[in-house]
């Protein structure tokens, strides 16, 4: 069996961040039904361009794998008798809905608990359920309101989003999370809950010592040069003769190495002898490491410094990060069969548990399970009845 083959989620989701967090479960073997609303063509995540046909996109064959769906209307009473009768049989009904509007559908727990009283209701939204529930989140805003996007970028340039919609990805993490404590704290108790989870909460909670440091000794975050950590020197992004590549010395034996690599003799001289002295002399320090770094291309400071035990990695493209030997041997890369595209290549998720999992589905085509659904519903009605 699969590590979570006997949980099964109604998923009421769209766009990116809750069907990611559910795609996390399902590749680990969750039952996880979308319900796609016929009125609207389904999920939105359908159309976004540009690699997009019809009802089919790479975007959303991203977030949808190894899932059913089914298309059903809410408002319409058979639909919502189909959509009950899941209920009864599932441990969890997932959305990503604007904080309002679980209880407008009439899926929460207080409308959900007596069709099953150990159901988890769980809904993902910008702002949470409370005052600010009627905001629309998306993960630029929340960068902006989180105050991420005022501490990155270049300290000359403008206030700057990171390049993956990570308050996104990570509200769908948590989501997983809950989802998972939820599930277990109700089948120990026998009784369900409500998760009112948000992407505000999950951008603030990744302030983490930044928004400590704030709070309780009055720090001032200010975007730094070359992407470099705000108390540890030399630790950032420096330009070599070919590219750029990132170096950190979060310990004194790292900087050790990196002076014995380097070979000037200046680095080893007593005013670059600590953290709070390198901190103090940054400038001076950065200037040596800066010239000494173009001397060389990327490629051959990696060799030099790994081989030393520095920590480094060369900056490279996402072409180039996809051809890293350690793809293959991760298993990070792997195909699924497609009804339109034949064969797609597709990222895999991080949690591992147990040996590589196999059988992946291709993301589904909307309504593409209902006969196989309402059969396994029929099934279970006459195994009740008899």
């Amino acid at each position: 069996m699969q590590p979570l083959e006997d949980i099964r989620i109604i998923a009421v989701e769209q766009y990116g961040a809750g069907p990611w967090g559910s795609m996390q479960l399902a590749d680990l073997g969750a039952d996880v039904i979308k319900i796609e609303d016929p009125n609207t063509g389904g999920d939105i995540g359908r159309y976004v361009p540009p690699f997009r046909e019809g009802t089919d996109s790479l975007f959303y064959e991203s977030f949808n794998r190894n899932k059913r769906s089914i298309a059903l209307s809410l408002s319409d009473t058979a639909d919502r008798e189909i959509f009950d009768r899941l209920v009864a049989g599932a441990d969890v009904v997932y959305s990503n809905l604007r904080g309002d509007v679980p209880a407008k559908l009439g899926i929460t727990y207080a409308d959900l608990q007596d069709i099953n009283p150990q159901i988890v209701c769980c809904n993902l939204s910008g702002y949470g359920g409370g005052s600010a529930a009627k905001r629309p989140g998306y993960d630029y805003m929340l960068q902006s309101a989180a105050g991420w996007m005022d501490i990155t970028g270049e300290p000359d340039g403008p206030p700057t989003k990171s390049g993956l919609s990570l308050v996104d990805f990570s509200g769908g993490l948590i989501a997983a999370i809950s989802m998972l404590a939820a599930v277990h704290a109700s089948r120990r108790d026998g009784v369900g809950t409500d998760c009112d989870l948000s992407l505000f909460d999950t951008a603030v909670s990744m302030l983490t010592y930044v928004g400590n440091w704030h709070l309780n000794e009055g720090f001032e975050p200010q975007r730094t040069p070359k992407s470099s950590h705000p108390s540890l020197v030399p630790f950032q992004a420096f330009e070599t003769s070919d590219g750029w590549m990132t170096v950190g010395c979060a310990k004194e034996k790292f900087y050790l190495r990196l002076a014995e690599v380097v070979g000037d003799e200046r680095l080893v001289e007593d005013r670059f002898s600590s953290f709070d002295k390198r901190i103090e002399h940054r400038e001076e320090l950065l200037n040596i490491l800066d010239k000494a770094f173009l001397q060389r291309t990327a490629d051959e400071w990696v060799g030099l410094l790994e081989t030393a035990g520095v920590p480094v990695a060369k900056v490279k493209s996402v072409a180039e990060a996809l051809q890293d030997p350690l793809i293959a041997e991760r298993g990070l890369v792997f195909d699924t069969d497609h009804h339109r595209w034949g064969t797609i290549r597709n990222i895999a998720t991080a949690p591992r548990v147990g040996p590589p999992l196999t059988g992946n589905r291709a993301a589904p085509t909307i309504d593409e399970h209902r006969a196989e659904l309402l059969e396994e519903l029929s099934t279970t009605m006459n195994s009740k009845g008899a």
